[in-house]
């Protein structure tokens, strides 16, 4: 059973800028428009808005525009060419661009891409691609020049996270089974890279820093693993902060902070600027490795030593399998990624120093089950979206610096 979090009381927090609320139903994406007060969104309410709001309790107004007859699922915004490519739940990304003072929105272009809902959609304006997932267990990738599908990629299960790499066109796309695939993409094929499973649920969110050519991933089993792509060494960090799906992870690379949301509500900051270690391997065994008592499977030394079987347990610290009493203590051990107490076996808890004990994270309430965020770096300002259907806007600033 998942230990519960109790975060600690926080001197620094977010400050709340704005509340945008008024939508007709959850608000499934939305992004912050770089440099002006306004935000871009859409809904399940079949329609993609951009809302021009002045920020600081002043006066404000939308502009809606419902060019599509079925629900939005997914959107890509790019400020410089003010191009919005939106996922529709009938498989298609239709292309708008808006007006330099967003007060239009003029279609450009449908791609037929998916056969049923698309997940995530990418503009890739180095490249002029279109990358988009699908729930049909698909990645395509489309010329947005010509229209022309380039190239599709079938995975094994529904396809939830994406992420691009310009530099070295490697395509990580995390699906339903908690797997995460790297494609090389060329301009017409692409070539499987390698694959990786960390989580047991599947995966919801992913973030790439091409810096430090780390990825992170964000699953429903409430669990964030940081992945070292460049090192080459397999090392992989795990973060337990949140006690429900990670919904949204965003990576500040000036400071080296990573932010995560969640269904639970929770924002939490994440100082990555520290040495972590890998959570340890659970160890099989048929008796405690500290006492050497009997596991209760264990019926052949449970009837030689004339014992009854105890329940297994492992310790988080060092991985072995014990019973009960020789794992009767909990610490948390921020290094590996627990920011809570967790089971540790009794001479491990003697062996975690008060240094140890430090935190490495900061927990924030939004107050409302996040769905979807987005982290604008330019000026600190976060912006989640929740089911209660309103987008709240955050200075980050007091605690990303």
């Amino acid at each position: 059973m998942a230990a519960e979090i109790h975060p600690r009381p926080q001197t620094r927090k977010p400050v709340l800028l704005s509340k945008i609320e008024g939508f007709q139903d959850v608000v499934n994406t939305a992004v912050i428009i770089p440099k002006e007060d306004g935000v871009i969104s859409v809904s399940q309410d079949r329609s993609s808005n951009a809302d021009q709001r002045i920020l600081l309790d002043r006066i404000s107004y939308s502009l809606s525009l419902s060019y599509v007859a079925v629900a939005c699922s997914c959107m890509s915004f790019n400020p410089e060419t003010r191009r919005i490519s939106v996922g529709l739940e009938n498989g298609t990304v239709s292309e708008f661009v808006l007006s330099e003072d967003y007060n239009q929105m003029t279609p450009a272009r449908t791609y037929q891409a998916h056969q049923v809902g698309v997940t995530v959609v990418l503009f890739v304006l180095e490249m002029e691609w279109v990358l988009s997932t699908g729930q049909d267990k698909s990645f395509t990738w489309h010329c947005s020049e010509s229209g022309q599908q380039l190239g599709i990629y079938r995975t094994t299960a529904w396809v939830s996270g994406l992420q691009f790499d310009v530099e070295t066109r490697h395509a990580f796309v995390g699906d339903h089974s908690g797997q995460v695939t790297i494609l090389k993409l060329e301009q017409d094929n692409c070539s499987l890279v390698t694959t990786f499973k960390g989580h047991t649920g599947n995966v919801t969110a992913l973030c790439w820093d091409p810096v430090q050519r780390v990825l992170f991933s964000g699953s429903s089993d409430h669990s964030i693993i940081m992945w070292d792509i460049g090192g080459r060494k397999g090392t992989a960090i795990e973060l337990q902060g949140h006690n429900d799906k990670v919904q949204g992870l965003c990576y500040a690379p000036h400071t080296r902070q990573l932010i995560s949301c969640g269904s639970d509500g929770g924002i939490v900051i994440w100082n990555m600027d520290v040495t972590r270690q890998e959570t340890p391997e659970w160890l099989d065994s048929d008796s405690c490795q500290k006492c050497e008592q009997p596991f209760f499977w264990n019926f052949k030394q449970m009837w030689d030593s004339k014992k009854i079987g105890l329940r297994q347990h492992h310790c988080r610290k060092c991985g072995q399998a014990v019973c009960g009493k020789c794992s009767s203590k909990r610490s948390t051990i921020p290094l590996m990624g627990f920011e809570f107490e967790v089971r540790v076996c009794d001479s491990c808890h003697g062996s975690i120093t008060d240094e140890e004990r430090a935190p490495t994270a900061t927990f924030h309430d939004s107050k409302h089950s996040i769905i979807h965020m987005q982290y604008e770096p330019t000026r600190g300002w976060l912006l989640t979206s929740g089911t209660d259907k309103i987008i709240k806007l955050w200075d980050m600033t007091p605690v990303v610096s």
